[in-house]
C-alpha cells in the first residue's frame, strides 16, 4: 500500500488548526531541499543525504533571522548552535545530515553563501553555519564520508528553486538511513495556526527522527509499540537522535524562541521518547518574522515581539508541541523499508495493525 500520513486516515492530532499543507513550508518564505544518496557499491551500501531549511527567501547573512535553540540531551555533534545561543540569529539556511557529514555540509553551506556574498569572511566578518547531525551508521556506511560539500551546496539550490509546498518525507535526505523506534524513519514536518490580533500565522516543525525503542513508540496516547505483532529492530549501538527544527512568521525575540524551543520536548514525549542516554536531542527555532541586518542603519534596533502575559503565549507552546508530536509520526507513516548495510532490512512501521491498535 502506499504511504500516508496519519491525518490522512482521519486522526486528529492535538486542538489547533494546521496550515495549508500541514508543513514547515506553511510559514510564509520558508523551504527545504532534499539531496537522497541511496546507491549500492562493491565497497559500500550508502543511504544518506542532506537536507537543508531556507528560512527565509531573502540573503540570509544580511538579513539574519531572530534563532534560538535548546538541548533536550546534548549527545550530538551539532555545528554552530554556541554562536546561535549567545547572539540570538541565525545567518545561514539549517542543514541537516549524517554524523560524519557535518564538516563537508558545513563547508558546502560556507561555499554556497561565500559564493553569493564576497564580503563574507573579508570585510564583513565570519559565517557562522547551523548543521544538525543523527548517526544513521546502522544503515549507512558512514565511516565513507559519503556526503560532500557539493551535496549540500545542491540541497540548498533544491530548496531554493522548490515551487511546490509539500515536502517530501521519510527515507529522504538526511533521513534516508534513520530509525526511529525500531522502524524506518527520518524526515518528518507538521505545521500549526495561531490567530493574533485578528491575523493567522504560522509554527512549522520539521525533524530529523532516529531515537527510541520500539517497545515505547507511543501513538496519541495509546502504548502502539508495546501491541505490534511485528517486534522492530533494535540492534542500534547507540540511543539514536533527533533534530527538531521550529520555523514561525510571527515576530519573536531570541528568548521567547528559546521558551518555544524548550515546548519541542513536550511533543518528542508524546509518542514515547525518554531522552535515552546516547541521544542527541536538540530543538531549533527561528522567527522569520524578525530579521536583524548585519549592518544595521542606526545603533539601536527595533523588534517586536509576543506579549506573554495572555493566551497567546500558550497556544504558542500547544502549536509547536502538537506540530511536533505529529511531525514525528509522519516520519514514521511515510518512510519505507529500507535494506542497508551489511544486509539489515529496517521495517517500515506496519500501518495497517497500527491503525487497528487505534481504532480506525
Amino acid at each position: 500500500m502506499s504511504r500516508k500520513r496519519l491525518r490522512d486516515y482521519g486522526f486528529t492530532i492535538g486542538k489547533l488548526p494546521t496550515g495549508q499543507y500541514n508543513s514547515i513550508t506553511d510559514v510564509p518564505g520558508v523551504s527545504v531541499g532534499h539531496v537522497t544518496l541511496k546507491e549500492d557499491r562493491p565497497d559500500a551500501c550508502v543511504r544518506t543525504g542532506v537536507t537543508a531549511i531556507l528560512p527565509h527567501p531573502g540573503d540570509w547573512f544580511r538579513e539574519k533571522t531572530v534563532a534560538a535553540a535548546h538541548v533536550i540531551n546534548g549527545f550530538g555533534k551539532t555545528a554552530g548552535l554556541v554562536q546561535v545561543d549567545e547572539l540570538g540569529v541565525i545567518e545561514s539556511p539549517i542543514m541537516l545530515t549524517n554524523t560524519f557529514g557535518v564538516p563537508a555540509v558545513t563547508e558546502g553551506t560556507l561555499r554556497y553563501m561565500l559564493a553569493q556574498d564576497d564580503g563574507i569572511g573579508d570585510r564583513d566578518g565570519s559565517l557562522n553555519v547551523v548543521t544538525g547531525e543523527c548517526n544513521d551508521s546502522l544503515l549507512n556506511d558512514m565511516r565513507g564520508l559519503h556526503v560532500r560539500p557539493e551535496h549540500a551546496m545542491e540541497a540548498i539550490r533544491l530548496g531554493w528553486a522548490a515551487t511546490d509546498h509539500r515536502v517530501s518525507e521519510g527515507a529522504v535526505g538526511a533521513g534516508t538511513g534513520m530509525v526511529c523506534f525500531g522502524y524506518k524513519g527520518g524526515i518528518g514536518t507538521s505545521s500549526r495556526q495561531v490567530e493574533v490580533d485578528g491575523a493567522i500565522y504560522h509554527f512549522g516543525v520539521l525533524v530529523l527522527t532516529n531515537f527510541g525503542l520500539g517497545e515505547d513508540l507511543t501513538i496519541l496516547g495509546k502504548p502502539v509499540g508495546e501491541s505490534l505483532r511485528a517486534k522492530p529492530e533494535e540492534a542500534r549501538d547507540n540511543d539514536g537522535s533527533i533534530i527538531i527544527v521550529i520555523g514561525t512568521d510571527l515576530p519573536m525575540d531570541a528568548r521567547q524562541l528559546k521558551r518555544i524551543a524548550k515546548r519541542a520536548g513536550f511533543g518528542l514525549a508524546r509518542t514515547g521518547s525518554i531522552a535515552h542516554h546516547g541521544s542527541g536531542d536538540i530543538a531549533i527555532a527561528f522567527s522569520n518574522g524578525n530579521r536583524i541586518p548585519h549592518t544595521p542603519a542606526s545603533g539601536v534596533l527595533e523588534l517586536r515581539v509576543v506579549r506573554e502575559d495572555g493566551r497567546l503565549m500558550s497556544d504558542c507552546f500547544r502549536a509547536v508541541t502538537e506540530a511536533t508530536e505529529e511531525a514525528i509520526y509522519n516520519s514514521l507513516f511515510m518512510a519505507e523499508t529500507t535494506t542497508g548495510r551489511q544486509g539489515r532490512t529496517i521495517a517500515a512501521l506496519p500501518i495497517e495493525e497500527v491503525l487497528a491498535i487505534l481504532g480506525r
